[in-house]
Protein backbone atom coordinates (compact mmCIF):
# COMPACT_ATOMS: atom_id res chain seq x y z
CA UNK A 1 0.00 0.00 0.00
CA UNK A 2 1.56 3.26 -1.17
CA UNK A 3 1.70 6.41 0.93
CA UNK A 4 -0.36 9.52 0.36
CA UNK A 5 0.65 12.77 -1.27
CA UNK A 6 -1.34 15.99 -1.34
CA UNK A 7 -2.90 15.16 -4.70
CA UNK A 8 -4.17 11.77 -3.50
CA UNK A 9 -5.58 13.22 -0.27
CA UNK A 10 -7.48 15.81 -2.27
CA UNK A 11 -8.81 13.10 -4.60
CA UNK A 12 -10.03 10.99 -1.67
CA UNK A 13 -11.65 13.97 0.07
CA UNK A 14 -13.42 14.88 -3.17
CA UNK A 15 -14.52 11.27 -3.64
CA UNK A 16 -15.95 11.19 -0.10
CA UNK A 17 -17.93 14.33 -0.90
CA UNK A 18 -19.12 12.76 -4.15
CA UNK A 19 -20.27 9.67 -2.27
CA UNK A 20 -22.25 11.85 0.14
CA UNK A 21 -23.98 13.52 -2.79
CA UNK A 22 -24.75 10.09 -4.25
CA UNK A 23 -26.27 8.97 -0.95
CA UNK A 24 -28.54 12.02 -0.75
CA UNK A 25 -29.62 11.58 -4.37
CA UNK A 26 -30.28 7.85 -3.96
CA UNK A 27 -32.30 8.11 -0.75
CA UNK A 28 -34.22 11.09 -2.11
CA UNK A 29 -35.26 9.16 -5.22
CA UNK A 30 -36.17 6.11 -3.14
CA UNK A 31 -38.27 8.09 -0.67
CA UNK A 32 -36.78 6.10 2.20
CA UNK A 33 -33.48 4.75 3.47
CA UNK A 34 -30.73 5.29 5.99
CA UNK A 35 -28.77 8.53 5.78
CA UNK A 36 -26.70 9.45 8.86
CA UNK A 37 -24.46 6.37 8.81
CA UNK A 38 -23.72 6.42 5.08
CA UNK A 39 -22.77 10.10 5.29
CA UNK A 40 -20.38 9.66 8.21
CA UNK A 41 -18.58 6.68 6.64
CA UNK A 42 -17.82 8.37 3.33
CA UNK A 43 -14.11 9.00 3.99
CA UNK A 44 -13.61 5.41 5.14
CA UNK A 45 -15.30 3.91 2.06
CA UNK A 46 -13.47 6.26 -0.31
CA UNK A 47 -10.12 5.44 1.28
CA UNK A 48 -10.80 1.70 1.31
CA UNK A 49 -11.83 1.35 -2.32
CA UNK A 50 -9.52 3.94 -3.85
CA UNK A 51 -6.38 3.36 -1.80
CA UNK A 52 -6.36 0.46 0.66
CA UNK A 53 -8.05 -2.59 -0.83
CA UNK A 54 -6.47 -4.98 -3.30
CA UNK A 55 -9.40 -5.43 -5.67
CA UNK A 56 -10.24 -5.39 -9.36
CA UNK A 57 -13.71 -4.30 -10.58
CA UNK A 58 -13.09 -6.22 -13.81
CA UNK A 59 -12.44 -9.39 -11.79
CA UNK A 60 -14.80 -9.16 -8.80
CA UNK A 61 -14.21 -12.83 -7.91
CA UNK A 62 -10.42 -12.61 -8.09
CA UNK A 63 -9.21 -15.10 -5.49
CA UNK A 64 -6.45 -12.86 -4.11
CA UNK A 65 -8.65 -9.81 -3.57
CA UNK A 66 -9.04 -8.31 -0.11
CA UNK A 67 -12.51 -8.89 1.33
CA UNK A 68 -14.65 -6.06 2.72
CA UNK A 69 -17.65 -7.14 4.77
CA UNK A 70 -20.34 -4.60 5.62
CA UNK A 71 -21.87 -5.75 8.89
CA UNK A 72 -24.21 -2.80 9.39
CA UNK A 73 -25.98 -3.42 6.11
CA UNK A 74 -28.45 -0.58 6.53
CA UNK A 75 -25.74 1.92 5.50
CA UNK A 76 -25.48 0.19 2.10
CA UNK A 77 -26.22 3.35 0.06
CA UNK A 78 -22.60 4.44 0.57
CA UNK A 79 -21.35 0.93 -0.32
CA UNK A 80 -23.43 0.96 -3.51
CA UNK A 81 -22.13 4.43 -4.34
CA UNK A 82 -18.47 3.51 -3.91
CA UNK A 83 -18.85 0.26 -5.87
CA UNK A 84 -20.39 2.19 -8.74
CA UNK A 85 -17.74 4.92 -8.60
CA UNK A 86 -15.03 2.22 -8.56
CA UNK A 87 -16.45 0.66 -11.73
CA UNK A 88 -18.35 -2.41 -10.52
CA UNK A 89 -21.65 -1.36 -12.15
CA UNK A 90 -23.10 1.72 -13.92
CA UNK A 91 -23.45 4.86 -11.83
CA UNK A 92 -26.88 5.49 -13.35
CA UNK A 93 -28.17 2.39 -11.54
CA UNK A 94 -27.78 4.13 -8.18
CA UNK A 95 -31.14 5.84 -8.66
CA UNK A 96 -32.89 2.44 -8.54
CA UNK A 97 -32.25 2.09 -4.79
CA UNK A 98 -35.08 0.20 -3.05
CA UNK A 99 -37.23 -0.13 -6.17
CA UNK A 100 -39.05 -3.35 -7.02
CA UNK A 101 -36.67 -5.87 -8.67
CA UNK A 102 -33.65 -3.58 -8.26
CA UNK A 103 -30.21 -5.00 -7.56
CA UNK A 104 -29.83 -2.27 -4.92
CA UNK A 105 -32.02 -3.50 -2.09
CA UNK A 106 -32.44 -1.70 1.23
CA UNK A 107 -29.96 -4.19 2.68
CA UNK A 108 -27.17 -5.76 0.58
CA UNK A 109 -27.74 -9.13 -1.05
CA UNK A 110 -24.71 -11.24 -1.94
CA UNK A 111 -24.78 -12.19 -5.59
CA UNK A 112 -27.04 -9.34 -6.63
CA UNK A 113 -24.10 -7.07 -7.43
CA UNK A 114 -20.45 -7.71 -8.31
CA UNK A 115 -18.16 -6.87 -5.41
CA UNK A 116 -20.76 -7.71 -2.76
CA UNK A 117 -19.12 -10.15 -0.35
CA UNK A 118 -22.02 -10.89 2.03
CA UNK A 119 -25.72 -10.49 2.61
CA UNK A 120 -26.28 -8.29 5.64
CA UNK A 121 -29.16 -6.94 7.62
CA UNK A 122 -29.34 -8.67 11.01
CA UNK A 123 -26.89 -6.67 13.07
CA UNK A 124 -23.99 -8.36 14.82
CA UNK A 125 -23.30 -11.01 12.15
CA UNK A 126 -20.56 -9.31 10.17
CA UNK A 127 -17.66 -9.88 12.54
CA UNK A 128 -18.39 -13.62 12.67
CA UNK A 129 -18.68 -13.77 8.87
CA UNK A 130 -15.36 -11.95 8.57
CA UNK A 131 -13.72 -14.30 11.05
CA UNK A 132 -14.77 -17.24 8.89
CA UNK A 133 -13.17 -15.62 5.85
CA UNK A 134 -10.00 -14.73 7.73
CA UNK A 135 -9.65 -18.21 9.20
CA UNK A 136 -10.25 -19.81 5.79
CA UNK A 137 -7.56 -17.59 4.26
CA UNK A 138 -5.10 -18.71 6.93
CA UNK A 139 -5.94 -22.39 6.39
CA UNK A 140 -5.53 -21.97 2.62
CA UNK A 141 -2.24 -20.08 3.00
CA UNK A 142 -3.67 -16.98 1.31
CA UNK A 143 -2.24 -13.50 1.86
CA UNK A 144 -5.33 -11.37 1.33
CA UNK A 145 -6.81 -9.41 4.23
CA UNK A 146 -10.35 -9.18 5.55
CA UNK A 147 -11.89 -5.87 6.60
CA UNK A 148 -15.17 -5.71 8.51
CA UNK A 149 -17.04 -2.42 8.82
CA UNK A 150 -19.43 -2.31 11.76
CA UNK A 151 -21.65 0.10 13.65
CA UNK A 152 -21.22 0.93 17.29
CA UNK A 153 -24.87 0.15 18.05
CA UNK A 154 -24.53 -3.46 16.92
CA UNK A 155 -21.96 -3.93 19.68
CA UNK A 156 -24.98 -4.22 21.93
CA UNK A 157 -25.53 -7.63 20.29
CA UNK A 158 -24.19 -10.63 22.19
CA UNK A 159 -23.06 -12.53 19.08
CA UNK A 160 -20.69 -9.66 18.30
CA UNK A 161 -18.73 -10.41 21.45
CA UNK A 162 -18.68 -14.15 20.80
CA UNK A 163 -16.94 -13.41 17.53
CA UNK A 164 -14.58 -10.87 19.08
CA UNK A 165 -13.56 -13.41 21.72
CA UNK A 166 -12.94 -16.13 19.11
CA UNK A 167 -10.85 -13.87 16.85
CA UNK A 168 -8.66 -12.86 19.77
CA UNK A 169 -8.20 -16.48 20.78
CA UNK A 170 -7.20 -17.46 17.22
CA UNK A 171 -4.90 -14.41 16.82
CA UNK A 172 -6.37 -13.58 13.42
CA UNK A 173 -3.86 -10.96 12.35
CA UNK A 174 -5.32 -10.83 8.82
CA UNK A 175 -8.55 -9.36 10.19
CA UNK A 176 -9.23 -5.66 10.72
CA UNK A 177 -12.53 -4.41 12.13
CA UNK A 178 -13.54 -0.76 11.72
CA UNK A 179 -16.20 0.55 14.10
CA UNK A 180 -18.28 3.56 13.06
CA UNK A 181 -18.31 5.24 16.48
CA UNK A 182 -20.93 7.88 15.70
CA UNK A 183 -22.69 7.39 19.07
CA UNK A 184 -26.21 7.11 17.61
CA UNK A 185 -28.73 4.40 16.80
CA UNK A 186 -32.30 4.46 15.60
CA UNK A 187 -33.83 5.21 19.02
CA UNK A 188 -31.28 7.70 20.37
CA UNK A 189 -27.71 7.90 21.61
CA UNK A 190 -25.88 4.66 22.30
CA UNK A 191 -24.72 5.68 25.75
CA UNK A 192 -28.32 6.37 26.79
CA UNK A 193 -29.83 3.20 25.35
CA UNK A 194 -27.14 0.64 26.20
CA UNK A 195 -23.72 2.12 27.07
CA UNK A 196 -20.77 0.71 25.14
CA UNK A 197 -17.94 2.32 27.05
CA UNK A 198 -15.28 1.42 27.90
CA UNK A 199 -15.21 0.10 24.33
CA UNK A 200 -11.44 0.17 23.89
CA UNK A 201 -10.80 -1.78 27.08
CA UNK A 202 -13.36 -4.42 26.13
CA UNK A 203 -11.54 -5.22 22.89
CA UNK A 204 -8.16 -5.16 24.61
CA UNK A 205 -9.41 -7.66 27.19
CA UNK A 206 -10.18 -10.05 24.32
CA UNK A 207 -6.61 -9.78 22.96
CA UNK A 208 -7.17 -7.26 20.16
CA UNK A 209 -4.87 -4.45 19.07
CA UNK A 210 -6.93 -1.26 19.38
CA UNK A 211 -6.55 2.02 17.50
CA UNK A 212 -8.70 5.14 17.83
CA UNK A 213 -8.85 7.72 15.04
CA UNK A 214 -10.78 10.62 13.60
CA UNK A 215 -12.86 8.76 11.04
CA UNK A 216 -12.99 11.79 8.75
CA UNK A 217 -9.20 12.22 8.52
CA UNK A 218 -7.91 10.46 5.40
CA UNK A 219 -4.30 10.30 6.59
CA UNK A 220 -5.38 8.88 9.96
CA UNK A 221 -7.41 6.16 8.23
CA UNK A 222 -4.47 5.16 6.04
CA UNK A 223 -2.01 5.19 8.94
CA UNK A 224 -4.30 3.02 11.08
CA UNK A 225 -4.75 0.44 8.33
CA UNK A 226 -0.99 0.38 7.77
CA UNK A 227 -0.40 -0.21 11.49
CA UNK A 228 -2.95 -3.01 11.50
CA UNK A 229 -1.02 -4.74 8.71
CA UNK A 230 2.13 -4.58 10.84
CA UNK A 231 0.55 -6.35 13.82
CA UNK A 232 1.30 -10.07 13.65
CA UNK A 233 0.15 -11.45 17.00
CA UNK A 234 -3.53 -10.40 17.13
CA UNK A 235 -6.45 -8.91 15.16
CA UNK A 236 -6.89 -5.14 15.04
CA UNK A 237 -9.94 -2.98 15.64
CA UNK A 238 -10.01 0.65 14.51
CA UNK A 239 -12.49 2.73 16.50
CA UNK A 240 -13.30 5.50 14.03
CA UNK A 241 -14.89 8.48 15.77
CA UNK A 242 -17.32 10.03 13.32
CA UNK A 243 -20.07 12.62 13.19
CA UNK A 244 -23.45 11.15 12.26
CA UNK A 245 -24.80 12.90 9.16
CA UNK A 246 -21.39 14.40 8.41
CA UNK A 247 -21.36 17.10 5.75
CA UNK A 248 -24.96 18.28 6.09
CA UNK A 249 -25.34 20.76 8.94
CA UNK A 250 -29.00 20.07 9.76
CA UNK A 251 -28.33 16.33 9.98
CA UNK A 252 -25.09 16.26 11.96
CA UNK A 253 -25.27 14.56 15.39
CA UNK A 254 -29.05 14.17 15.07
CA UNK A 255 -30.04 10.55 15.66
CA UNK A 256 -33.41 11.11 13.97
CA UNK A 257 -31.56 11.05 10.64
CA UNK A 258 -30.52 7.45 11.25
CA UNK A 259 -33.46 6.68 8.96
CA UNK A 260 -35.84 9.45 8.01
CA UNK A 261 -37.53 10.47 4.72
CA UNK A 262 -36.77 13.88 3.31
CA UNK A 263 -39.28 16.68 3.55
CA UNK A 264 -39.72 18.83 0.44
CA UNK A 265 -36.58 20.85 -0.24
CA UNK A 266 -34.34 19.09 2.31
CA UNK A 267 -32.49 16.93 -0.21
CA UNK A 268 -31.85 19.96 -2.40
CA UNK A 269 -30.53 21.91 0.59
CA UNK A 270 -28.25 19.03 1.53
CA UNK A 271 -26.86 18.72 -2.00
CA UNK A 272 -26.26 22.47 -2.17
CA UNK A 273 -24.27 22.36 1.06
CA UNK A 274 -22.18 19.40 -0.15
CA UNK A 275 -21.43 21.07 -3.48
CA UNK A 276 -20.26 24.15 -1.63
CA UNK A 277 -18.00 21.95 0.47
CA UNK A 278 -16.59 20.41 -2.70
CA UNK A 279 -15.42 23.84 -3.79
CA UNK A 280 -13.77 24.40 -0.41
CA UNK A 281 -11.89 21.10 -0.70
CA UNK A 282 -10.45 22.19 -4.03
CA UNK A 283 -9.44 25.64 -2.76
CA UNK A 284 -7.78 24.23 0.37
CA UNK A 285 -5.41 22.12 -1.74
CA UNK A 286 -4.54 24.81 -4.29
Amino acid sequence: MKGLDEKKIRFLEEMANRLRQDVITMVSHAGSGHIAGPLDMAEIFATMYFHVLRHDPKRPKWQDRDRLVLSNGHICPVLYAVLARAGYFPIEELKTLRRINTRLQGHPHRGALPGMETTSGPLGSGISQSIGMALAARLDGKKHRVYCLTSDGEHQEGNTWEGVMFAGKEKLNNLTVVIDRNNIQIDGFTESIMPLEPLREKYESFNWHVLEIDGHNIQAIVDAVAEARAIYEKPTVIIAHTIAGKGVSFMERNYLWHSKPFKPGEAEDALKELRTMSGKIISEHE
